[in-house]
């Protein structure tokens, strides 16, 4: 154990003492011949005799040290595992309670797809598409937004795609540079999606939240045909908040998508 621990530090200080006392044993020999006195000269070699003396001594516990060290063998590293032979195994009731406490974890957890950020587009998507994915993240459609009566069925294939939110947008409803984070202030914020399935005098809402609370929306039919580009703007009068404004889309009272973006100058001049 000392050649791996404090072994080595002992045989540097010894080597380093040694060192020391031979460098002063050379010194008072030096004084000894050159001095012009006689009892400086006899002092001098007193020293002399004194610093052999250790000097022979040092040598000796370095070296007693350093093959001592030499000979002792490396601490064995290797990891052993014992295994128990005799261990209980776990009972029906213990095995149960485990794979209860798996499932409600497990169904307790929210699909990641419901928080994907959409690194190619920019478009924060906080709820998929699909109605099974929004119906289990958002609340309820505010009855302000939900006065139209439908003319027409929603079906299996009626689809809204992907929100985008963009301050501008082209001739064909595409997001001009889309993102997430926006600065505050005051300016039109635009949502371009796509849909598909889609058939006119379907009843849809937009509902625009500012933190959870309901800001804007509005409720028509649709007049707009089956599939295509779409878009909602959103331009509040005194300007966008520091905050998270969310955008729901809704059919015939179902949550068909949603996003969220994030208002916050801060991150825009960090650069994020």
């Amino acid at each position: 154990m000392i050649s791996n621990t404090i072994g080595p530090w002992l045989l540097g200080i010894s080597v380093s003492l040694s060192i020391l006392v031979i460098t002063l044993m050379i010194k008072a020999w030096r004084d000894m011949k050159r001095s012009p006195y006689f009892f400086m000269r006899r002092q001098a070699e007193k020293q002399l005799q004194s610093y052999a003396a250790k000097s022979v001594v040092l040598l000796l516990v370095t070296a007693v040290l350093g093959v001592y060290s030499w000979q002792q063998p490396e601490v064995d590293t290797t990891l052993r595992v014992a295994i128990l032979s005799n261990t209980k195994p776990l009972n029906e009731n213990v095995i149960q309670l485990f794979e209860e406490e798996a499932s409600f974890n497990a169904a307790s957890l929210p699909d990641v797809a419901d928080f994907l950020l959409d690194d190619e587009s920019g478009g924060l998507l906080l709820i998929g598409e699909g109605r099974e994915r929004g119906a289990l993240a958002v609340t309820v459609l505010p009855d302000e937004y939900n006065r139209v009566r439908a003319s027409a069925e929603l079906t299996p294939n009626t689809e809204l795609g992907q929100l985008f939110f963009s301050t501008e947008v082209d001739n064909s409803y595409n997001a001009i540079e889309p993102r997430a984070i926006f600065g505050e202030g005051r300016y039109r914020l635009y949502a371009t999606f796509s849909y598909d399935g889609m058939a006119d005098g379907m009843a849809w809402s937009w509902v625009w939240r500012h933190n959870g609370q309901v800001v804007d929306g509005n409720n028509e039919l649709w007049a707009y045909g089956t599939d295509g580009p779409g878009y909602i703007f959103y331009a509040p009068p005194s300007g966008f908040n520091n905050g998270e404004y969310t955008l729901e889309i809704w059919v015939n009272g179902e949550l068909l998508t949603q996003a969220t973006a994030i208002m916050n100058s801060a991150a825009i001049t960090a650069g994020n």
